[in-house]
């Protein structure tokens, strides 16, 4: 019965290993998988696919331990993910301040229509198919690759479509269905 209510507060609170290599070991881990996850491409367009979820899990259980080596305090785990949380913000910053680094971290919109006509190469290199695309095209009210003047993949993996028969500029050059308040949820 007295072993049901002991706590090792110590082994609760206190790192196993020092502070700094918590730190270093957050870092580098962070650093590698930005530059790995930057260049996987999403395999779903406009949203966090099943297998990017995947992707995601599966690395974070494979660095896990690279990461908190046998490090199982609760100020170990806080002290990684104020580690991550601050390379995060860093980034972000940074990224607003230099438009090299941003043009890194959140890849350039890639054409994928032109005049209606599907340029295959890049569909190839995002990984997007026809069906796909015009799922998306659906979901803008846009039924026919015909009425597409431009057509293009995000960063983020969204799709912005630009079409024919804009004919009113109070929108900067948008119809009213290409403004964010009109997009389909």
């Amino acid at each position: 019965m007295n072993t049901l209510f002991q706590i090792d507060w110590q082994n609760l609170f206190l790192p196993h290993v020092s502070v700094f290599e918590l730190i270093l070991r957050g870092s580098l881990v962070y650093l590698v998988l930005l530059v790995i996850l930057r260049f996987l491409p999403s395999r779903q367009v406009g949203g966090l696919g099943i297998s990017d979820l995947l992707v995601i899990v599966l690395i974070a259980t494979a660095v896990q331990d690279a990461m908190a080596t046998k490090d199982s305090s609760i100020t170990g785990g806080l002290i990684l993910a104020a580690t991550i949380a601050c390379w995060s913000y860093l980034f972000t910053w940074l990224s607003h301040r230099f438009s090299t680094l941003q043009r890194f971290l959140s890849p350039p919109p890639l054409l994928l229509v032109k005049d209606g006509e599907v340029i295959q190469q890049n569909m190839e290199r995002s990984l997007i198919s026809k069906r796909e695309l015009m799922s998306q095209l659906r979901q803008q009210g846009v039924h026919s690759l015909n009425k597409v003047k431009k057509a293009y993949i995000e960063g983020d993996g969204r799709i912005s479509v630009f079409t024919n028969d804009v004919k009113s500029s109070d929108n900067n050059g948008l119809k009213p269905s290409d403004t964010p308040e009109h997009q389909p949820e």
